[in-house]
């Protein structure tokens, strides 16, 4: 996929999943502490969503806080485990 495609996945994903108008959701949001609804719980679902959506596995020591920083560094970590998945 291309990244505005992934960017446009992300955002649509995200905003199902936590139960937001995509309209408050931007490539530049920023997630971990800024969305009260974006909790531990919907990590959880969230990463069962991208598992799914993307058809990548993520593996529990690749996770870092990082990645839940932004939509952006949300979508940079899929791609990263979708060019793991290719190989």
């Amino acid at each position: 996929m291309a990244y505005q495609t992934n960017i446009d996945t992300m955002i649509k994903l995200l905003s199902e999943t936590l139960s937001i108008d995509a309209d408050q959701l931007s490539e530049d949001t920023l997630l971990i502490g800024n969305l009260p609804e974006f909790d531990s719980m919907a990590i959880v679902s969230i990463l069962m969503q991208l598992e799914e959506v993307f058809g990548i596995q993520i593996a529990e020591d690749e996770l870092t806080g990082d990645a839940f920083e932004s939509v952006t560094t949300l979508t940079d970590f899929v791609e990263i485990q979708q060019a793991a998945t290719a190989i």
